[in-house]
């Protein structure tokens, strides 16, 4: 699936929570859907769940 492809779903996501639950409830489906990338990339090894954690304690990784 390219990436249009799943910006555009996204975007349909979003949009139809945007109008069926009103403003809050597409708050919360961005978060839970930032969330969820977010534990994708960790269990697929595309993200390093300890630098994260470092760079918001403010160590550098250099």
């Amino acid at each position: 699936m390219s990436a249009s492809t799943k910006g555009a779903l996204a975007g349909l996501v979003l949009a139809l929570s945007a109008l069926i639950f009103g403003f809050w409830g597409f708050i919360l489906v961005a978060l839970f859907m930032a969330i969820g990338v977010v534990v994708a990339r960790i269990t697929a090894g595309e993200l390093d769940f300890g630098n994260i954690v470092n760079a918001f304690k403010g160590r550098s990784t250099s």
